[in-house]
């Protein structure tokens, strides 16, 4: 059988953080229905960017359990090419998203997020069903 993996965004990790049950997080249920499961580095950056110090141990402890994957010269070309396809639709993406979806669409890996209104256009990047 196929190892099952998937791509975790950022509002993913954020979501597991701040709920107080969080046996009922998204996150908990990808652990339990995936073999593997990836982060961006961009994902790593905006954890850590946005912790705070007391909290650092936390992220430090989660991100444990990633496999990162970093922004490299195909995820980059891959993001030029999703800006050009965007831009053909008038629509735009902020560099943070883009990266993460570029970063998966190279990867072959589908995209979690609580925010897929960021990456709806993005025909060459397989979203999770909801």
């Amino acid at each position: 059988m196929a190892d099952k993996k998937l791509m975790i965004d950022s509002t993913i990790l954020i979501d597991y953080f701040r709920k107080t049950d969080k046996n009922n997080s998204r996150l908990i249920s990808h652990f339990k229905n995936y073999d593997s499961l990836y982060i961006s580095s961009i994902t790593e950056f905006e954890v850590i960017n946005g912790s705070s110090s007391p909290h650092m141990e936390f992220w430090n402890k989660m991100l444990l359990g990633f496999t990162v994957l970093d922004f490299d010269s195909r995820a980059a070309r891959q993001a030029t090419e999703i800006v050009r396809l965007l831009k053909t639709k008038r629509k735009s993406i902020d560099k943070p998203d883009l990266f993460i979806a570029a970063t998966s669409v190279v990867h072959g890996l589908t995209l979690d997020t609580t925010n897929r209104k960021h990456f709806i256009y993005i025909d060459s990047l397989n979203l999770l069903a909801e």
